[in-house]
């Protein structure tokens, strides 16, 4: 049996049910197909429980930082089934919010395992969707767009296969039940850094291991340099430009041991578990793509800046496209697809205006060209940058470390690029997008009125700093 749809979207992540709400508002018939839970890996295993989590660590380090605002805290302790219960509270909340959203905009979403197959019967052009639903029938949505959003999943490393109980997962972490006494963490990217952030607050003995020369490689340098500077305050132990030896792994009912190559020689480490963060994989095995033209580029489907593939009827959003591993590009990329499969003026894909941000409890946001990488592309470039500490709010906070640092270009006083260290930054950046989005110069971001006291005051001395007018500083 067949069924014909306008839009169909393979996968239930926030780029898939993102593109299947926009295309419903467009007035188009749309089917949504997802083999597990609407939502994907950022609402389950990913963006949500992550930061509840890491909201629980960060209230337990405050308990224990209590006496310096004058309150005197004993006796309280982290209750790992609570945090579960908390976190597992919030994640049913959101997923039943999408799935009144797939109701309220009338789509019909199959829970099944979505198969494309090439031209048939069906279709003269391949795209058409085979839904393996869960009594064992097959349904056939035959689409005249079709939008891929199957997400990703963890990488592995040789030596370093995860077994659920000594080396895990981002995935399995996030279901502990007791704060591990010891862990180490294989990779200091975003991930990476958010477990050594959220287990170090918790208690844990943490210990990172990463390959290239700091952490947070895709980042200012500036920003890597304060983020390691908190950690080895925080007693995180940081090992960079370290390889683990895969050969040396070793698993057991006690806990793991490996060593790490550096430089200087043999780092040998052991810990109660090991936790693998060193990115992760496209899902594009099993979903019939050998049956299209689409081409699959280091194993990510490549498409231009309005998401097309090869095949032009069927689009690529989120993480399968590899583009930005990020959940709000994911939306933004579906919505841009969807808008020019309705021919509207489509916003184009663009990385450079997509901001990132870092849960750390010292928290790292940006936007835009780090300051190295303004130089290489050959740009003339001036800097502003604005320290917390100088700043009456971050007293307040009883957070001073880090700062912001603003890049422009010096011809055309472009912003090229925005990056902040410190405590809550991330509520800060979206202001950053939207100057940047609007064309906005540094000096007149940093000419907008502030509040004060806030946070926000540093975004706007940093902006002032470029040339040279910063007040507080």
């Amino acid at each position: 049996m067949s069924k014909p749809y306008e839009v169909v979207v393979l996968g239930g992540g926030i780029g898939g049910y993102t593109a299947a709400i926009r295309a419903a508002q467009l007035g188009k018939t749309v089917a949504l197909v997802e083999k597990e839970k609407l939502g994907g890996t950022c609402l389950h295993r990913g963006c949500i429980p992550t930061k509840a989590m890491l909201r629980s660590a960060e209230v337990y380090a405050e308990f224990r930082e209590a006496a310096e605002f004058g309150i005197e805290a004993e006796g309280f302790q982290i209750n790992m089934g609570k945090v579960q219960e908390r976190k597992n509270r919030i994640v049913e909340q959101l997923h039943k919010g999408v799935q009144f959203l797939m109701k309220k905009n009338k789509i019909d979403v199959y829970s099944g395992m979505g198969r494309l197959i090439g031209p048939s019967i069906f279709s003269p052009r391949a795209g058409s969707v085979a839904v393996e639903l869960a009594g064992g029938e097959t349904e056939t949505l035959v689409p005249e767009h079709l939008i891929l959003a199957t997400g990703s999943r963890p990488r592995s490393l040789p030596g370093l296969v995860p077994d659920g109980k000594r080396i895990l997962t981002s995935d399995e972490a996030l279901e502990l039940q007791e704060v591990p006494k010891s862990v180490i963490i294989i990779g200091g990217g975003v991930i990476g850094s958010e477990f050594a952030s959220l287990l170090s607050d918790m208690g844990s003995e943490v210990t990172i291991v990463e390959f290239a020369d700091r952490l947070l490689p895709m980042e200012d340098k500036d920003v890597s340099v304060e983020l390691a500077r908190r950690f080895k305050k925080d007693g995180v132990k940081v090992l960079t430009g370290a390889r683990v030896l895969p050969e040396s792994v070793q698993a057991d009912g006690e806990g793991v041991k490996l060593s790490a190559e550096q430089a200087s020689g043999i780092a040998e480490l052991s810990a109660e578990l090991a936790i693998v963060a060193v990115g992760r994989v496209a899902n594009t095995e099993g979903i019939g793509l050998e049956n299209t033209d689409i081409v699959v580029d280091r194993g990510f489907i490549r498409t231009n800046e309005y998401m097309q593939t090869a095949e032009n009827h069927i689009y690529a959003v989120g993480d399968v496209n590899g583009r930005m591993q990020l959940a709000h590009a994911a939306a933004h990329q579906a919505i841009a697809a969807v808008e020019r499969i309705a021919g509207m003026e489509a916003h184009p894909f663009r990385v450079e205006e997509v901001p990132r941000a870092v849960y750390t409890r010292l928290q790292v946001a940006s936007l835009g060209l780090t300051e190295q990488e303004a130089k290489d592309a050959g740009r003339t470039i001036k800097v502003g940058k604005f320290p917390f500490k100088a700043l009456g709010k971050a007293l307040v906070q009883g957070e001073t470390a880090g700062f912001v640092k603003v890049v422009t270009d010096a011809a055309t006083n472009d912003l090229l690029g925005v990056h902040m260290v410190g405590g809550h930054v991330t509520e800060l950046i979206g202001e950053a997008s939207l100057a940047s989005f609007l064309n906005a110069t540094a000096w007149e971001a940093g000419q907008a009125i502030h509040p004060h006291p806030t946070l926000s005051e540093a975004l706007a001395e940093a902006m002032l700093a470029v040339d040279g007018n910063a007040i507080n500083m």
